[in-house]
């Protein structure tokens, strides 16, 4: 099962530091996977929900537990070729991630290779499915 860290969230949603590159790289010293929102402007990838707001240079983003949302076409382009995990979508049940799990939108049927994203959504407390991105995390790797 992997445990994936929701913009850096490891026991609660927290807006003001989602995605900040200190509380991301916290939830990865705590041995979890992580996904972040990721912009590309200008040659400069960011990282930000609703728009592009801390800068983080190459190394940051060749983390190999770092799972990109790409916020813009330019971001899911680069990343594709840097061969990070990323993946795009928009109101889509399910897309595939660059490693080949099915990024999965809450309350969606899930399947094998399925990342479960939000079970706390729909208050599902066991999954049988490739992995879980949470806000809780903690909650789920511990169970």
């Amino acid at each position: 099962m992997l445990y994936i860290s929701h913009r850096g969230n490891l026991e609660g949603v927290n807006p003001k530091d989602e995605n900040r590159p200190d509380y991301v790289i916290n939830a990865l010293n705590n041995n979890f996977h992580v996904e972040v929102d990721t912009w590309l402007i200008k040659d400069t990838f960011f990282l930000g929900h609703d728009n592009a707001e801390y800068p983080v240079n190459i190394e940051f983003i060749k983390n190999k537990n770092l799972w990109f949302h790409a916020k813009n076409i330019n971001a899911f382009h680069k990343l594709l070729k840097l061969k990070v995990i990323c993946f795009w979508h928009q109101n889509d049940d399910v897309t595939l991630t660059s490693n080949g799990f099915i990024w999965t939108y809450p309350g969606k049927e899930l399947t094998q290779d399925s990342i479960c994203v939000l079970p706390e959504i729909n208050n599902i407390e066991k999954v049988n499915c490739a992995g879980i991105c949470s806000d809780y995390i903690m909650k789920y790797s511990n169970e």
